[in-house]
């Protein structure tokens, strides 16, 4: 055994392994068990950084002049900034968007030290009063944390990815005071809505826990407080629509700025001045805006409870959203931390008001402003966040009334149906992919994205001339084994196609036809081909679009020049070929991070598992670059990756899951499965 692929934090973990094999507990309640204790850890940590929050905003303002309040944010900004120079690459690394990527990209794993980091920095910048939320930062918190766990029980990829996302469900239903939001923030923003029976057990258990403790230590009050609300007659709800419409545009609005304030700062500001400068500027306007309307300092609960009272005039309100809108982006993009939130919420809150007041002003009715407030919450959540079930399940968490079920369903499913009309998909997946991350949701495409039609692909195929007469088409139709036949012209190019369904009306006027009619006059001249190169994802797209069972395949250089054949069963049996590699990997992970560097372990008769270093003509290049399957017969079970406790690298092993897209490290090492005769061969590498 090469013990040097183990530190002390991999003893303990497989001395834990030891322990629990030989008490021999049900897989199921070893789940379970994980789960309660990751909502637990994750539960204390979420008290605690709500208790540091408070801390710091008491030290902060506390014994503080109010005309001396306009220094506190931009103190706080300063801090962050000197924080963000020594160590500028974990200050990157932040937010919802970063869970996703962990969970989507890195099999769950989340530095440590990103963990602690994004722990610090987001107390210190709520807690002096900037206006940004705390979900984002405690949502990576919770996923952090779990990772961490997972890594030191020595769960698999598949397992401590489950364990993640569970973690980052579980701290937001903590914070919240909201389990069932939990699950579904999970679910919807941080697993990309990817159902699974085992996911969703995890998910319940770590959020119940999480939330229970929660409420043992921070209380069980709701956190917006207000009178019985008047939902007014179901001929009103058309006013709960129009609302949805507005936080839809609303919603739409913040987007598009938050878009064009990250780009400015990334593109030109930062660019030209140092990093420090805006972020001082940006905490003195904080600061300035803080001292006159005090309602935008901080997460801004106590401002949406004044409002859902009623004790807020119309102007104040007013500007408040203005203030909100316009300084939460450029905290978070000039290098705050925080999240999206609870000033989306604020935002909502202040949104319901002034649409409930202006049709009472113009119109003379008598609409209830709290009722419409709290719609607006959920409808402007749902609209920025992409997460309407969590938003209605938030909504009624924090207030514990469920009396306004109907129009805040109404408002929260237009809101977000007409966002997704226009921006297709999360702010978090979108961040990620303006920074050149392929984020999908499922397993499955990654998969059949990694798998190439050049793989599954027939030499078979028959074509047949465009003047071939229908008696001779229907002859060689009962001697040849083909369902599908392709015409060509004189060139050799694809023309058309022939299927049973063309040939089926006129099989019965056989004795009549048979000499008039050539096989180009019940062709589709529809002929949808594909190339070697493309992806098995984008071809079962063509097979459901186009309701065949192959498609012919064409060179790219000649488009029209057939070469072979793609069937929909050979697609989906890579898919199960491949998804049983993947499960099998996910099981055996914990045996191969034991196999010796370049040592052979036979798994059965003919097929052996290496372990192998880089060599240096593979560094840089992807996986699909290398096509290690066509041109070595080899696939690639894992890849080893160097990690650390407090940092992104050190001697520690990281596993992760092969995906197409992964760049090539100098110290990666792959682990490999083929023939005896294949693995040989790498010898020579």
């Amino acid at each position: 055994m090469n013990i040097k692929f183990f530190k002390k934090n991999n003893k303990y973990k497989f001395s834990f392994q030891k322990i629990i094999s030989k008490i021999q507990i049900p897989e199921y309640a070893l789940f379970s068990i994980y789960a309660v204790f990751t909502g637990a850890v994750v539960g204390f940590a979420a008290v605690i950084f709500h208790e540091s929050i408070a801390i710091v905003e008491h030290i902060s303002f506390n014994n503080i002049p109010q005309y001396l309040y306009f220094v506190i944010p931009a103190i706080g900004m300063l801090v962050l900034a000197i924080m963000t120079y020594f160590a500028p690459s974990t200050a990157k690394k932040k937010g919802v968007s970063e869970v996703i990527k962990a969970v989507t990209l890195r099999g769950g794993y989340i530095p440590f030290r990103t963990t602690l980091f994004h722990f610090v920095a987001p107390v210190i910048c709520i807690g002096t009063g900037n206006t940004v939320g705390p979900e984002g930062p405690v949502a990576q918190l919770g996923g952090g944390l779990s990772s961490k766990i997972g890594s030191l029980l020595g769960l698999s990829d598949a397992r401590r990815r489950i364990f993640t996302a569970a973690g980052a469900g579980a701290v937001i239903s903590a914070v919240f005071n909201s389990p069932l939001g939990g699950i579904f923030f999970a679910l919807e923003i941080v697993l990309l809505n990817d159902f699974q029976t085992p996911t969703f057990s995890a998910l319940v258990l770590a959020s119940v826990t999480a939330s229970a403790i929660s409420r043992v230590f921070l209380g069980d009050t709701p956190t917006f407080f207000f009178d019985k609300i008047i939902i007014g007659s179901y001929n009103q709800l058309y006013l709960y629509a129009l609302l949805g419409l507005v936080a839809a545009f609303i919603s739409l609005f913040f987007i598009r700025y938050s878009d064009f304030i990250e780009q400015l700062f990334k593109e030109k500001i930062l660019k030209k001045v140092p990093g420090w400068l805006p972020m001082v500027i940006i905490g003195l306007m904080m600061g300035f805006a803080g001292v006159y309307f005090k309602g935008i300092f901080g997460i801004g609960y106590d401002a949406i409870n004044s409002i859902l009272a009623g004790n807020e005039i119309w102007t104040a309100v007013l500007i408040l959203l203005l203030l909100k809108f316009i300084l939460v982006p450029l905290i978070l993009y000039s290098g705050g931390f925080g999240g999206l939130f609870a000033p989306s919420l604020f935002i909502g809150a202040c949104t319901g008001f002034l649409y409930a007041f202006g049709i009472n002003y113009f119109f003379g009715t008598q609409l209830d402003t709290t009722a419409y407030v709290l719609v607006g919450m959920g409808a402007v959540l749902a609209g920025v966040n992409s997460i309407p079930i969590s938003a209605i399940l938030i909504i009624f968490e924090m207030t514990k009334d469920y009396s306004f079920i109907l129009p805040l369903m109404l408002a929260v499913i237009l809101s977000t149906t007409i966002v997704q009309i226009f921006i297709k998909g999360s702010i978090h997946v979108k961040h990620l992919e303006r920074e050149g991350y392929k984020i999908s949701s499922g397993r499955e495409t990654n998969i059949l994205r990694s798998i190439f039609v050049d793989d599954v692909m027939r030499s078979d195929i028959f074509l047949i001339s465009e003047n071939t007469s229908i008696g001779k088409l229907i002859n060689t139709v009962l001697e040849k084994p083909f369902a599908t036949f392709y015409t060509i012209n004189d060139k050799d190019e694809l023309v058309g196609t022939i299927t049973e369904n063309e040939l089926r009306p006129i099989i019965t006027e056989y004795q009549h036809i048979r000499e008039t009619l050539i096989a180009s006059d019940i062709a589709r001249p529809d002929v949808i081909t594909v190339f070697k190169s493309d992806d098995l994802d984008y071809t079962l797209k063509l097979f459901g679009t186009s309701n065949v069972e192959q498609l012919p395949v064409v060179l790219r250089n000649s488009p029209r020049k057939a070469v072979g054949t793609v069937w929909r069963t050979d697609v989906i049996n890579a898919y199960n070929h491949e998804s049983f590699k993947y499960n099998l990997t996910d099981e055996l992970a914990h045996d191969l991070m034991r196999i010796e560097k370049n040592k052979v372990s036979k798994v059965s008769d003919g097929y052996s598992i290496v372990e192998k270093k880089i060599p240096a003509k593979f560094i840089g290049k992807t996986l699909v670059q290398l096509r290690l399957r066509n041109q070595y017969g080899l696939e690639v079970l894992m890849i080893k990756q160097t990690k650390g406790l407090f940092s992104d690298s050190n001697d520690d092993t990281n596993i992760i899951m092969p995906d197409p897209n992964y760049v090539i490290k100098e110290n990666d090492i792959l682990v490999l499965f083929g023939s005896d005769e294949k693995i040989e061969l790498t010898k020579h590498w």
